[in-house]
């Protein structure tokens, strides 16, 4: 039996993509993409700072790596407390000792709440993106606009407020948006976000308040992913972290055009004293290449852009 024709008669019906968010294109096809100094691999480690509240509502979904027991599940909510308070030192101890820039996600509610994080992230002087407010404060399809455009707003305006800084990077909590998200951050000074993890490259995205950039968040080579949803070993995350590196570099080098290796990592995670050597064995690796350049995430993006 055949499909009556009005099936494929849709908005927005279009070679490549059935909407005009940002347009279709094959990564083969695309101009070369130039990092500074011919460097043929951009590093963006994007490090989560996350605030888990205890009284969890997880409306209209539990928050990823959120609590799971019955209140209050001081299990899961120490064990996130901890990254802030222990793993994170051990994180910026292994940066400083390979020379890479690090960019910080961070939440608002968790800047009021770490006074002492948030002076030391700050005097580090790497750059700093707006987490969302907390943890279960999400954004999701079907979500009251303006209620939404009160929580973009009272996150950026709080960040900004609190680092002194001029926030034009977003991350979403759980990196989940309604259709009205991007939007919002560009009507907010938002410059670019970190949700949409379809490419491996920055790219154009269009709202009805003008452009924003997307950058891509691998979710595949995030440590929270490999090894707690995937449930692989240390061993396994540094391995596939440096095989995608070792194919990424390859790939540049083959097409005369840079790519970027995006690594998502949580202080919880990667902060425990028996994985944090892991964290070192992937960057002693990646940076024993005299090609790749460590970067924040807006650096990044001016580069592709330009």
């Amino acid at each position: 039996m055949s499909l009556d024709k009005e099936y494929f008669d849709y908005p927005h019906r279009s070679y490549g993509m059935d909407h005009d968010y940002y347009d279709w294109s094959m990564m083969a096809n695309r101009p070369p993409v130039s990092w500074p100094d011919g460097k043929h691999v951009a590093l963006w480690i994007n490090v989560a700072l996350q605030y888990f509240p205890l009284n969890q509502q997880g409306k209209p979904f539990a928050p990823t790596s959120g609590m799971t027991t019955a209140y209050p599940d001081l299990r899961h909510y120490t064990l996130r407390e901890y990254g802030n308070r222990v793993g994170i030192f051990r994180l910026l101890k292994a940066f400083d000792k390979y020379n890479v820039t690090p960019t910080f996600a961070m939440q608002t509610r968790l800047a009021e709440r770490y006074p002492y994080l948030l002076r030391k992230i700050v005097e580090r002087g790497d750059e700093i993106i707006c987490h969302g407010w907390h943890m279960d404060a999400p954004h999701y399809g079907g979500q009251n606009q303006g209620e939404e455009a009160a929580l973009v707003k009272k996150s950026l305006d709080g960040l900004r407020q609190l680092t002194g800084r001029d926030i034009r990077g977003w991350l979403s909590p759980s990196k989940s948006q309604s259709f009205n998200t991007p939007q919002l951050l560009v009507e907010n000074g938002v410059e670019y976000m970190c949700d949409w993890i379809n490419d491996e490259l920055p790219f154009a995205f269009r709202t009805g308040a003008g452009e924003i950039t997307a950058l891509p968040l691998s979710t595949e080579l995030e440590d929270r992913f490999i090894m707690q949803a995937n449930l692989h070993s240390e061993a396994e995350y540094a391995d596939q972290i440096i095989d995608a590196f070792d194919f990424l570099y390859k790939e540049a080098q083959d097409t005369n055009s840079g790519r970027m290796l995006a690594l998502s990592i949580h202080p919880w995670m990667l902060g425990q004293p028996h994985r944090i050597s892991r964290l070192e064995q992937v960057l002693e690796h990646i940076t024993g290449h005299s090609g790749v350049w460590s970067a924040g995430a807006g650096d990044i993006v001016a580069a592709a852009t330009r």
